[in-house]
């Protein structure tokens, strides 16, 4: 079994909380933050499981200042 650490991102909409894997792009939703969460792991290993993240396919994160009116 490979273990792998991912990020998370999480917003509210409404009443409900989206989580989001950006390394993957799986998405979830719950109406806790945990259970958002615990969604979006069930969600990521079943896309693992089919379509495996390649080992020499390292990723960024990083951010960026952008201007508006």
């Amino acid at each position: 079994m490979n273990v792998q650490t991912f990020s998370v991102i999480i917003h509210k909409e409404d009443d409900m909380y989206i989580a989001e894997c950006p390394e993957v792009g799986t998405v979830d939703q719950g109406e806790t933050i945990e259970s958002a969460i615990e969604g979006l792991k069930e969600a990521t290993r079943l896309y693992l499981e089919h379509f495996p993240i390649p080992t020499a396919s390292p990723r960024l994160l990083t951010s960026m200042e952008v201007s508006y009116v």
